[in-house]
């Protein structure tokens, strides 16, 4: 009985062993054939260092024209978006007010004068007594007490008329104040330009007691006009006077504008704890297509390269893990574990990492992971060569922000750079990193 069943428990124990064998390689193979790897592509063109910043378009001189007497306005003779003249009528205010004053003004002043002459023949009066006074004093007719008396009679009516000369200057004073205020009724343009705003009606009534009201706000030349940026205290240093910037406007979306920094002022704006600094553009506006007011999406051109061999910032962020880096390896077939050392196996920008987990310290700063940590000035990236990923290292220059410009290395326009590799079982997410 126990002969018959040998031959089944054998069958069974290699039907068993077949599956296992099958069971552990078949997963491995789908694994290493589902290894996949997004690409970048090198490119070429030009690359410029920016910072980027929103202002406000202005007016390089804006002026605002107040009235500085009060009045009813009684004439306008300008409107929005006119264009007026240095010293051109722009409003007149209602003058009878300020007639009647100067009316007044020349009363007082006439009797301040008149006053003047009615001094004159008093102090003219106690001259002559005076005089009479000592005469018969000195032939003893009269006492020194009368003669006192004449002196201060002299000198008070001197007095009069130096007080009455002073009353008409003020009455001069006045009068002259008064006729200037009356000028003050007719508001003339003080600057060529044009109008912004209007901020009167005809038959309104302005009133300069405290300050003057504003009446009109004239724009001097809007040919020539500026932008007012906010620039983040971490970029400013890097800007300077004459450096080039380009904006553009959302009135017209898809055209860009110029100008030139002209100055990067030094008094701080904190607005919920952010520190920003103003950097004035000076705009040109021949065609008068920007306004006042606008706002403005500027970019401050630092460096720029012409005609560079662009990088994608994403194929230098990317650093495989350490089971990527044997995928990468067993994959292109090669032995991790055959491989001694540490460091890597190679020349030029063909290099091999080692994964046999040595020490740390080999020729590229090979960790004991066998992930390369630094190349000095250089930078890794890995390029899918006939499907087959290859480590080359390049030396970058100037960065965009999102392309950065290759100085030194075995790249050309149309070669893929890894950004990612998927299929692989990671333990580590040291695969991101910064640039």
């Amino acid at each position: 009985m126990l002969k018959r069943w040998i031959p089944r428990i054998v069958a069974i124990a290699l039907v068993a062993a077949g599956g296992a064998y099958l069971f552990v390689k078949k997963p491995w193979a789908t694994r290493a054939a589902a290894i996949t790897y997004t690409t970048v592509t090198v490119g070429r063109g030009n690359i410029a260092a920016q910072v980027t910043a929103n202002g406000t378009l202005s007016a390089r001189g804006t002026v605002q024209v107040g009235a500085q007497v009060s009045g009813r306005v009684v004439e306008l003779h300008a409107d929005f978006n006119d264009t007026v003249k240095k010293g051109q009528i722009i409003a007149k205010l209602d003058p009878q007010v300020l007639q009647a004053q100067i009316a007044s003004a020349t009363a007082t002043l006439a009797l301040a004068q008149a006053n003047i002459n009615k001094a004159q023949v008093t102090l003219a009066d106690a001259d002559r007594q005076l005089k009479r006074q000592r005469t018969l004093q000195g032939q003893q007719l009269v006492a020194g007490a009368t003669v006192e008396q004449a002196e201060v009679a002299y000198d008070t009516a001197k007095a009069s008329l130096t007080a009455a000369k002073a009353s008409a200057a003020q009455a001069a004073a006045n009068l002259a104040q008064a006729k200037l205020n009356l000028s003050y009724a007719t508001i003339y343009s003080p600057v060529d330009g044009v109008v912004l705003s209007r901020a009167v009606e005809l038959g309104q009534t302005v009133a300069a007691s405290l300050q003057a009201p504003t009446l009109f706000t004239i724009a001097e030349d809007l040919a020539r006009m500026q932008i007012d940026t906010a620039v983040a205290e971490a970029d400013v240093g890097r800007l300077r006077e004459g450096m080039e910037a380009t904006f553009t406007v959302d009135a017209f979306p898809g055209k860009q504008f110029k100008g030139t920094v002209r100055q990067v002022r030094n008094a701080p704006t904190t607005t919920q704890g952010v520190v920003t600094y103003d950097a004035v553009i000076d705009v040109d506006n021949p065609d008068k297509l920007l306004r006042p007011g606008m706002t403005a999406n500027v970019t401050f051109v630092l460096a720029q390269v012409a005609d560079a061999i662009k990088i994608p910032n994403a194929a230098l962020r990317f650093k495989p893990t350490r089971e990527q880096m044997q995928a990468i390896f067993a994959g292109s077939g090669g032995r991790g574990s055959g491989m001694r050392g540490s460091g890597m196996r190679g020349s030029g920008s063909d290099v091999r990492p080692n994964m046999s987990g040595g020490a740390t310290g080999g020729p590229f700063g090979m960790t004991s992971g066998g992930i390369p940590q630094s190349f000095g000035d250089k930078k890794a990236v890995w390029k899918l060569v006939d499907g087959k990923p290859k480590m080359v290292l390049i030396k970058p220059g100037l960065t965009d922000g999102s392309s950065t410009e290759l100085v030194e290395g075995e790249l050309v326009p149309g070669d893929q750079l890894i950004t990612e590799i998927s299929g692989v079982q990671t333990t580590s997410t040291r695969r991101t990193g910064a640039f």
